[in-house]
């Protein structure tokens, strides 16, 4: 039996609020050169203003800007290369967009501020997240930065099954609570800490995410768990992750992160239909 999520939630995107009644969109925008998905990569003024064009005329209501792979085996970046590669994309993005809803992948407290309060970024996606216990040095600092900078935060689980993942968000969710944190989201973390199977089962149980009374991101496109599942490569897996988009709203996600934006906000809209 399908969950339908009747909770309502609203993000406070500097001084705007976005309402996720209907699921949103949020386009992959990577200004990175090693990014496993190749099509996301833009490194140019040109391609980022035009992949940022491209995602809201598509349909996405956030721009998710990523400066550091997150892909298996790469290696963090310095932070001053991501810094300087997001000093370009958001200079851009803020020229070219000035009222678009923009979230930042990192894992630095630092980065995040700047991101903030020098590039007008809406909201902090933290990428680095581990199962560790709610006194990890580098997590209580980006919760007090978070709650500082006023910033919606997507707490993201590395966590391998949905019962130590409820127990792990339950604490880290207080410990944001604790720091003063008002508008947090929760990510799985489709890819992250887990084997091909234990993603499946993940999503499986994903309605029981609800019980944490937050809204819920998910984050499939193109991953590993579709295109090896399936024998194929990265730019041949849009079809399976149409497939799991569906089945992520079915069990109650509120955003959906993606690279392919169009296809994404069809999945929505047919989704909706369902309950109108």
């Amino acid at each position: 039996m399908y969950f339908c999520n009747v909770m309502n939630y609203t993000l406070n995107c500097g001084g705007r609020l976005l309402s996720l009644d209907t699921p949103q969109v949020m386009g992959i925008l990577n200004v990175t050169p090693d990014s496993f998905y190749a099509t996301s990569r833009v490194e140019t003024e040109e391609a980022i203003a035009r992949r940022a064009h491209e995602i809201v005329e598509q349909g996405a209501a956030i721009i998710d800007v990523g400066a550091c792979s997150t892909r298996p085996g790469s290696e963090p970046v310095s932070a001053q290369q991501e810094s300087e590669r997001l000093r370009l994309a958001l200079g851009v993005i803020r020229r070219e967009m000035p009222d678009a809803i923009v979230s930042v992948d990192t894992f630095r407290p630092d980065i995040a501020r700047m991101a903030v309060e020098e590039l007008g970024a809406d909201i902090i996606n933290d990428v680095g997240q581990s199962a560790s216990s709610v006194n990890d040095r580098r997590s209580v600092s980006m919760y007090r930065m978070v709650a500082r900078l006023g910033v919606p935060y997507v707490l993201m689980s590395r966590e391998s099954g949905m019962s130590s993942m409820l127990m792990w968000l339950s604490g880290e969710v207080q410990a944001l609570r604790d720091c003063g944190q008002k508008d947090i989201i929760i990510d799985p973390g489709f890819g992250f800490g887990k084997t091909l199977e234990e993603n499946y089962s993940v999503l499986r149980d994903l309605e029981q995410l609800q019980l944490l009374e937050l809204p819920v991101l998910v984050g499939v496109s193109r991953k590993s768990m579709i295109y090896k599942l399936l024998g194929v490569q990265p730019d041949a897996a849009l079809n399976g992750t149409s497939v799991l988009h569906v089945m992520a709203l079915e069990r109650g996600a509120k955003i959906l992160r993606v690279h392919d934006v169009r296809e994404a906000v069809e999945c929505v809209r047919i989704n909706k239909m369902l309950y109108v």
